[in-house]
């Protein structure tokens, strides 16, 4: 009796449950059949795939640009060519995400000045324009302008004299402007001119004859062509600056002689003078 039938078919399982929140009460809807994902995925919001004013389209164009990696096409053009829609219908989803907040599209320069547009996909829309949520999107960068070129560095600093009296500035300048006569290498152009002045002004302001301070910037140049006299001349400046001149002290100043008493011969009035006679009074009245 107790002995059980080793060849009757084992008892069926039951199927599991059906999860009570995806079945419909008349036991439809859809169940999940799902597998970890350990790569090659992306995380997809539930506001993004159940969106309700999306289309599918647009839907499925998003989840799309979420999963491309940074750097790929996503143009309208490299778009409809990855997928059957027309460049009509991809243009119509792009300018939906944009809308919701999903999709922004930034114009930037590049460093050879061309205009190009980057396309910067959202995971998350945002809450409102003034205060956007934390959508994981790195803020949008304006592209700085290329610094501007110039054909040569920046000439080295002079140094700077204490008066800028208009006399020395200008002795300077007649300095610098003679120098071409000397050296025909040395023609300098306004712009080098009016940076050079103030070194030259330094040195002139330390006692150095203006002389001393033209041997100073010509002596001794290299035989070849100078392509930058200007930097030549002020680092020249600089580097062979004179020490300020020994102090001096200025003379004493000498009190005006003292002279002693004398009696105005003409009005007896006592008067300082180093010999006897009038006083001024009696010379003036003695005049004719």
């Amino acid at each position: 009796m107790d002995t059980q039938n080793p060849s009757a078919p084992a008892r069926p399982q039951s199927a599991p449950a059906a999860n009570p929140s995806c079945t419909r009460r008349h036991g439809g809807g859809i169940t999940h059949d799902n597998t970890r994902h350990t790569t090659r995925f992306v995380v997809i919001g539930n506001h993004l795939v159940q969106h309700k004013e999306l289309s599918l389209l647009a839907i499925g164009l998003g989840c799309h640009l979420q999963s491309l990696p940074t750097g790929a096409g996503a143009d309208i053009k490299s778009l409809a060519a990855r997928f059957p829609e027309g460049p009509t219908r991809i243009a119509a989803a792009l300018r939906e995400l944009e809308a919701h907040g999903y999709l922004r599209r930034e114009r930037h320069r590049t460093e050879t000045g061309r205009i190009v547009t980057r396309t910067v996909s959202c995971n998350q829309p945002n809450a409102s324009r003034r205060e956007p949520a934390d959508t994981g999107c790195p803020p949008a960068r304006r592209t700085p302008p290329p610094p501007r070129r110039t054909g040569h560095k920046a000439l080295p600093a002079v140094p700077q004299p204490g008066s800028k009296a208009p006399a020395l500035l200008q002795t300077a300048l007649d300095l610098l402007a003679d120098l071409r006569r000397r050296d025909s290498r040395l023609l300098l152009s306004a712009t080098d001119t009016a940076h050079l002045v103030p070194g030259v002004a330094a040195w002139l302001e330390r006692d150095v004859a203006p002389d001393a301070v033209r041997h100073a910037l010509t002596a001794g140049l290299p035989d070849e062509l100078l392509r930058r006299p200007a930097a030549l001349l002020a680092h020249r400046l600089a580097d062979r600056l004179p020490p300020p001149p020994p102090f001096r002290a200025p003379p004493a100043a000498v009190p005006p002689p003292r002279h002693p008493l004398q009696n105005c011969e003409g009005c007896d009035r006592g008067f300082r003078a180093p010999t006897p006679g009038l006083c001024r009074d009696c010379r003036t009245a003695a005049r004719p």
